[in-house]
């Protein structure tokens, strides 16, 4: 029999990266949970996290390789990577509803009789009185415009792709790293601010969940475009050929609009008064 493919579809060979890339985020979670109950030390969830990024790096290393080299991404195998790339993202969607919803639930029932916990917490207003929020037009309003102009470097650098526009493409994605990586160090010194600690009731849980997992994906979508940037400068990618990028600039397009729902409602409409909250220390 020939081995020549006469189809259009790509069945993938066998590969250890699934079965591994479980395990490895199983040893980095147990160990994070562990670590967090104070039953461990550090290194276990390191090692953890180690060995997810190996893992992912040699699984990454093998589709480029299937779309490189192989020639394995014919325009429906694309097509079926685009409806997968839609479909994470669309989880990844309802996770951030998850923390909205958390947030929604404390900030528009604050009063709620049922919730004794609840109300002798916040005294039946939110922000609680105890908490002095962040001001939305310091920090927080400076990374929106730093998210939003890495989101216009991702599509001015996607436009020069098409246009084959190679230098152009180079700077636009380094311009968007370069912002991502910034948009990272600003949430660090906002978070050292901060006048609450995580472990400080309601509002600081809700906060920390919703605004940090944010910063973890924008710590991933940063690596993805760092990747794509590594690939451009080593010539991959052709005008009609290039879904590994569209993939990572659908994900931080994504990132952006999460950021920007954040800003509204936790940080301009959900502000404490000023008059009310508990001085600066």
């Amino acid at each position: 029999m020939s081995d020549e493919k006469n189809h259009d579809y790509h069945l993938v060979d066998p590969s250890p990266w699934p079965f591994l890339a479980a395990m490895s985020a199983f040893v980095m979670a147990a160990g994070f949970i562990f670590y967090m109950h104070e039953m461990g030390d550090g290194l276990i969830p390191l090692i953890g996290l180690a060995l997810v990024c190996i893992v992912a790096f040699l699984w990454w290393r093998d589709i480029v390789d299937e779309a490189e080299n192989q020639g394995h991404h014919t325009p429906v195998v694309q097509l079926h990577m685009r409806y997968g790339v839609f479909m994470f993202i669309v989880s990844e969607l309802m996770f951030f509803v998850a923390w909205f919803w958390a947030y929604f639930d404390a900030s528009l029932f604050p009063d709620e009789i049922i919730q004794e916990a609840r109300m002798a917490y916040t005294s039946g207003v939110w922000p609680p009185l105890s908490i002095r929020t962040f001001d939305a037009w310091d920090l927080p309003f400076i990374n929106t415009l730093v998210l939003l102009l890495s989101g216009f470097a991702v599509t001015w650098a996607h436009h020069a792709l098409i246009h084959d526009d190679r230098k152009t493409v180079i700077l636009g994605l380094s311009s968007a790293v370069i912002l991502g990586l910034l948009f990272t160090a600003l949430q660090a010194l906002e978070y050292s601010h901060a006048a609450f600690s995580m472990d400080g009731g309601l509002y600081p849980s809700t906060f920390y969940m919703a605004t940090g997992f944010h910063g973890f994906h924008v710590i991933i979508g940063t690596i993805c475009l760092f990747v794509m940037l590594v690939r451009t400068i080593r010539g991959h990618f052709t005008p009609d050929h290039h879904f590994g990028f569209e993939a990572a600039a659908w994900y931080w397009h994504f990132v952006d609009v999460v950021w920007i729902f954040l800003f509204i409602f936790i940080y301009v409409l959900g502000a404490g008064d000023p008059a009310t909250m508990p001085a600066a220390h």
